[in-house]
């Protein structure tokens, strides 16, 4: 069902991977604290490549990984087509910018509604906004210190829950509430709201339960946590207000599905949980005490560490009405695809991410493509056509250099004055997650193409 298009090589590990709402822009968060945003080709931009005229002249090739240049696509694939990128595999992905945002790690990354503001969480203690166009940073919050810890609290789990709040869990099992109006470039560090859903055990992943009809905003009041063995609903004004029974394995992933047939007790809207046991568990809405049916992933016990709902239009023949596909990345580097209706893997769909690092990263831009992130390398997939004679291909057209933007976007974010000036802090690692290690593995080239 899915291909590989291409293979983006990160730097240093990759720990967060968020995907815009609106545009077919990407960022990735390192552990050596960099930040970077890419581009990935539109449909305009495939069908303006193919009106050039091929006797333009031949764009540098020098390797862009140095940050002088970028591989041009090739001009047997510049062809008029009305294609979109997605399908075809053409275009190129443009570095938008690079920047080392935290002395740390950068361990969560998430963007506003509208997709205009970007924010990043770092084991330096520092939660920053950024203009997603630019990069260029507006504010800061400093992650709350808690006392009896003998280092900084880190952060595991950022989302923009409104407009004007900020939800931010930590490995210390803490979830606050930040207030974004203070805005300005003072570090804020006071909370509105704190909460501690699962009895001290950190939080790994949230996601937001959709606004009631009633709501006037239009925005959530209500998400679910899942954090060590539980899952728990807070509220915005009620607080913790379900914390389900000790599920005796850990609970690393979050994803809501709706839209599937309602009868008896059910609502059509389920909770799908990954667990460390190679278990999805499904939860339906509003019945937070247990499970309500599982799902083997993996029966050699491998952890599911992202989860995604697959668009609609994949999945053809396989699916009856109301039922859903999932994406499930496992901790061995592999995708597989649950079919929940009918509940039950489909084995035959199954891709690889790497062969070493575990899938930590899953989701879908706004053109339908999947991007798998893991280890040192995020994948973009489509739908298994390919090209004409068997191809397929795309250009790059990005620069992995992190120290020397021209536009200044690279560097400390010294325009903000960091607080921790020379003082650096150990580069964290998300708990229950397996990172690789070593020198940087993304050897020569900006991206490797399946051919």
């Amino acid at each position: 069902m899915f291909d590989t298009i291409c293979t983006l090589p990160l730097q240093s590990d990759l720990f967060a991977q968020v995907i815009h709402p609106s545009e077919p822009i990407f960022a990735v968060g390192l552990s050596s604290g960099h930040v970077q945003a890419y581009k990935l080709p539109s449909d305009s931009d495939v069908i303006e490549s193919a009106s050039q005229d091929s006797s333009e002249p031949t764009p540098n090739t020098t390797n862009p990984v140095n940050g002088h240049g970028s591989t041009p696509i090739s001009s047997s694939l510049r062809r008029s087509s009305s294609a979109s990128a997605s399908e075809s595999g053409l275009g190129a992905i443009d570095t938008v910018w690079s920047t080392k945002r935290h002395k740390g790690s950068c361990r969560c990354l998430t963007f506003s509604h509208d997709g205009e503001m970007c924010y990043s969480a770092g084991t330096d203690g520092l939660v920053k906004s950024f203009v997603t166009e630019t990069g260029k940073v507006v504010g800061k919050i400093a992650i709350p210190e808690i006392r009896g810890l003998p280092e900084l609290d880190e952060p595991s789990v950022l989302h923009a829950l409104t407009p004007q709040t900020l939800l931010l869990g930590t490995d210390s099992g803490k979830l606050y509430l930040q207030d974004l109006r203070q805005g300005g470039r003072e570090i804020v560090a006071k909370a509105s709201q704190i909460w501690e859903p699962h009895g001290g055990e950190h939080v790994n992943a949230l996601v937001p339960l959709p606004a009631s009809e009633t709501s006037t905003s239009g925005f959530p009041k209500q998400w679910v946590t899942v954090g060590g063995s539980t899952l728990a609903v807070t509220d915005l004004r009620k607080g913790t207000i379900a914390t389900s029974e000790d599920q005796e394995i850990e609970l690393t992933s979050v994803t809501l599905i709706q839209g599937l047939k309602k009868g008896g007790t059910s609502v059509g809207e389920k909770i799908l949980v990954g667990q460390g046991d190679g278990v999805v568990s499904l939860w339906e809405k509003g019945v937070w005490d247990d499970l309500d049916e599982r799902i083997v992933v993996d029966r050699s016990g491998l952890g599911v560490e992202s989860l995604t709902e697959v668009p609609f239009g994949y999945g053809k023949g396989k699916l009856k009405m109301n039922e859903k596909l999932v994406a499930a990345g496992l901790e061995d580097g592999r995708v597989r695809f649950l079919r929940i209706g009918r509940n039950g893997v489909l084995n035959e769909l199954d891709i690889k991410h790497d062969d070493i690092d575990g899938v930590v990263a899953l989701g879908f831009d706004i053109e339908g493509r999947m991007l798998s992130g893991g280890g040192q390398t995020v994948k973009v997939w489509t739908e298994a056509k390919g090209l004409p004679g068997g191809g397929r291909a795309a250009g790059t057209k990005h620069d992995l250099s992190s120290d020397d933007d021209e536009d200044g976007t690279d560097g400390d974010d010294s325009d903000m004055g960091d607080s921790s000036d020379e003082e650096s802090h150990p580069k964290g690692k998300r708990k229950k997650r397996k990172r690789g290690k070593g020198k940087d593995k993304s050897g020569g080239k900006a991206l490797d193409f399946s051919l």
